[in-house]
């Protein structure tokens, strides 16, 4: 299992965009076309072969546009975990009676999205790509426009006001072992903390492997972005420069 992809929401997605490309040191995104049907628009991110990914609802009432109200503001969303074999890891969570919210069959791709009631904290998607280093979502020009100041996503912070429970529960859905709360994928770390901004279970933290942190602190400044040392905040969500 791989940690592929991690997506905030934000009821508007340009300003939240353009800090990204400034920050992050990008020159392109993909804007998908296909999320016109949940009623949102987005754009993501190459970072180096991971991705991060901004919604935005364009629409009354859709379901992100529910979530950005439940946690009193913009917030982190969804996680996107790359798995080599879709079909048992179905069955797997079919079993623990994960139901499925939304689901994919292409040539390229099959993935499916946990109901968040089901597992909490986030919606998580599970998708297998065919070839594997390929990431359908990320667009056909991904590989060619990383971003500059980081390389790869590292790890997330999932928060809760139970996040033992949460980490659990995660631990049998994900069919792998959590050690003091956090897991430990091929590529990527999920851990489970404390809830202590009153919001409510979410993404709460990023953690980005740095290429040029003093760049990227340095454009966040410019931004009037929050900084404190190597961190800085977008979406209600901690980034993490390391």
């Amino acid at each position: 299992m791989r940690l592929r992809q991690v997506v905030l929401a934000a009821m508007q997605l340009e300003p939240a965009r353009q800090s990204l490309f400034d920050i992050l040191g990008l020159d392109a995104d993909y804007k998908d076309p296909g999320v016109g049907e949940f009623g949102i628009e987005n754009s993501v991110m190459a970072i180096g072969d991971t991705f991060l990914e901004v919604v935005s609802p364009v629409e009354e009432n859709t379901a992100t546009e529910r979530y950005i109200s439940q946690h009193g503001g913009d917030c982190g969303y969804m996680l996107l975990v790359q798995v080599d074999d879709i079909v048992s890891h179905r069955a797997h969570t079919d079993q623990l009676g994960v139901r499925a919210v939304w689901e994919a069959q292409r040539e390229e791709v099959t993935a499916y999205h946990a109901h968040p009631k089901d597992l909490g904290g986030a919606i998580v998607s599970f998708d297998q790509m065919t070839p594997p280093e390929s990431w359908l979502w990320g667009g056909p020009e991904w590989v060619q426009h990383p971003a500059a100041n980081v390389s790869e996503l590292l790890a997330v912070d999932v928060q809760s006001s139970n996040p033992d429970a949460m980490a659990a529960r995660w631990s049998e859905v994900f069919g792998q072992p959590v050690h003091d709360n956090k897991m430990e994928l091929v590529q990527g770390t999920i851990r489970f903390v404390h809830e202590t901004d009153g919001r409510g279970p979410c993404v709460a933290a990023v953690d980005l492997r740095a290429q040029d942190p003093d760049a990227a602190i340095a454009a966040a400044r410019r931004l009037n972005i929050p900084v404190q040392e190597n961190d800085f905040q977008i979406c209600g969500t901690t980034f993490r420069l390391k």
